[in-house]
């Protein structure tokens, strides 16, 4: 049976569409079976694997509120291991449509348990809020991945999100964990970086990812080319730090049996 990891912050541009796109690569690379849920109205996740969210004809939206099959809607992506359940704009009025319904923050949980086992992995990318939408994304995961920026307001809304996930944990999925914690947005030169660095790593231990995002061209590119890192340009700084971050991720979940030296791979200086 597949993992179900939701990567959710309400917090806009901490790299959350960027971890779950490129994760999602990085594990189909490792010959992991993936499956990309895009849960974001904007449906950056659809496009930033090559698809057109304007031309989707049916989407998680259709599998929320129509109750269509989630393999119905699900697409195929040029990026090894790796599929698409797609979203579109009509995604923004789902929580209105779904609000006087009969255990409305289970829907995406059971429309995915549908296809679980169909995959290793499947990671929804949620929307920048703690709506409807992301109660039921967290209410649907087994684990959940929060990216957080090494800049100044880095724990800005962080205890919101944590209190979220506490209040899904008591009332909706019990056995809800956290992931892990992933630095982002990290450029070594800038001290403030450093500090937020230290400070959450301090603050969290454990939780938090030994693998950290660095600043990179390459990823902010990628997207408009329809591309993932690894396929838009598989040497950058960019793709390593992706890679490395899915190696930890099946180390983490004892998928994998690799020596020290093989946990990651190493940066050019």
């Amino acid at each position: 049976m597949g993992k179900i990891i939701a990567i959710a912050n309400q917090k806009g541009g901490v790299g959350k569409t960027t971890t779950a796109i490129n994760l999602a690569a990085a594990l189909g690379v490792l010959e992991k079976k993936v499956l990309l849920v895009d849960a974001d109205p904007q449906a950056n996740s659809t496009s930033g694997v090559g698809y057109d969210p304007r031309n989707v004809k049916q989407s998680i939206y259709e599998c929320l509120i129509n109750e269509i099959e989630p393999s119905d809607a699900i697409l195929h992506t040029e990026s090894p291991n790796l599929d698409l359940l797609p979203a579109h704009i009509d995604l923004v009025g789902a929580e209105i449509e779904m609000i006087n319904l009969a255990n409305r923050e289970k829907m995406m949980r059971n429309a995915l348990h549908k296809i679980k086992d169909d995959y290793d992995f499947i990671l929804i990318d949620c929307s920048p809020s703690l709506g409807l939408i992301t109660v039921n994304a967290l209410t649907a995961a087994d684990s959940v991945i929060i990216p957080i920026q090494c800049e100044y307001f880095a724990l800005e809304g962080l205890g919101k999100l944590l209190n979220t996930i506490k209040i899904v944990q008591s009332r909706l999925n019990p056995a809800l964990e956290i992931e892990g914690l992933l630095l982002t947005m990290y450029d070594i030169r800038l001290r403030l970086a450093n500090q937020v660095v230290e400070d959450v790593k301090t603050h969290f231990q454990q939780m938090v990812f030994d693998t950290i995002i660095q600043r990179n061209t390459k990823l902010g590119e990628a997207p408009s080319h329809g591309k993932t890192i690894i396929m838009h340009d598989a040497s950058s700084k960019g793709a390593i730090n992706y890679l490395n971050l899915a190696r930890e991720l099946l180390q983490k979940n004892d998928l994998t049996k690799m020596s020290n030296a093989e946990k990651t791979i190493p940066l050019d200086e």
